[in-house]
Order: structure tokens, then C-alpha cells, then sequence
């Protein structure tokens, strides 16, 4: 059964931005989709497992940007 979590990004603003995030987060073991939403920062990650929210955090800095931290709300 798979899990979903949705973390903030900030920094991003264009599809190379999104693009590089997804790179990297989709580079994690376990990892299935990356959904990324530029203009609200909101990186949706479907997963076989829950994923370690630093390994998390170090990928997205790896693609050069910072995981603000997940999202408690639903997305409107």
C-alpha cells in the first residue's frame, strides 16, 4: 500500500524548478510519483513506504532549494 505526503518547497517559481525538485526527490528509494506545484510550493510525494522527512529535506536541497515542511491542510 502506498503513502502520500505533501511538503512545502520555497524558492521554486518556474517548470526548471519543479523539474530539478522532482529529479531528486523521485531519486529516493521507495519513491513511486512527485507531484509539484510551483505557484503554491506544494510537492505532493506518493511512496512505497513513508519517507524519512530528512532524506526528504536533503533532496530538495540538493536540487538547490528549501523544504519549508509538510503540509498539515489539504490543498484548496
Amino acid at each position: 500500500m502506498s503513502t502520500t505526503a505533501t511538503y512545502i518547497v520555497t524558492g521554486m517559481t518556474c517548470g526548471h524548478c519543479a523539474a530539478a525538485v522532482t529529479e531528486e526527490i523521485t531519486a529516493l528509494a521507495g519513491v513511486e510519483d512527485v507531484i509539484v506545484d510551483v505557484e503554491t510550493g506544494a510537492v505532493t510525494v506518493t511512496s512505497a513506504t513513508p519517507l524519512d522527512e530528512a532524506a526528504v529535506a536533503a533532496a530538495v536541497d540538493e536540487a538547490g532549494y528549501a523544504l519549508a515542511g509538510p503540509r498539515d491542510l489539504p490543498l484548496v
